[in-house]
């Protein structure tokens, strides 16, 4: 879910929900990924380094435990700006870059966490949802 309350002056707040409830949802029951390769490594080397285990994507989403609620940490998002770990990030500094648009932010999510999905497959007998990721399609 998306909230532009108080844009002006605040980044848009992006909440993972329940599709069918609209509450928000842990991180623990978080069905996606949106990961960032490391800088300077093509797609292919870094599927290759991956396999072999000396190259390792960043995790996008965020959370202190997996109890708590998940968030994008991504400039222009009100909850990476609202981290102590990144005071120094205003969001007054990306506000007229096109960062926090609802364009910018659904690109980023269909970037970094539809687009490198390979397939997906739902089992009937168990409540569970089984997705394997590209390791060439995950964005730099």
């Amino acid at each position: 879910m998306l909230d532009f309350t108080n844009y002006d002056l605040h980044p848009p707040s992006v909440t993972f929900v329940d599709p069918f409830t609209r509450e928000p949802i842990p991180a623990k029951s978080l069905l996606i990924q949106m990961l960032r390769r490391p800088g300077g490594l093509s797609p292919q080397a870094f599927a290759i380094m991956a396999q072999q285990g000396t190259a390792q994507a960043s995790q996008m989403i965020q959370a202190d435990n997996l109890e708590d609620q998940p968030f994008i940490c991504l400039p222009g998002v009100r909850e990476y700006h609202d981290n102590p770990a990144h005071t120094g990030d205003s969001w007054l500094l990306h506000r007229n870059c096109g960062e926090g648009s609802l364009a910018f932010i659904l690109e980023k999510i269909w970037a970094y966490g539809v687009n490198p999905l390979a397939h997906y497959q739902m089992l009937a007998q168990a409540p569970a949802i089984n997705m394997a990721l590209s390791l060439a399609a995950i964005p730099e």
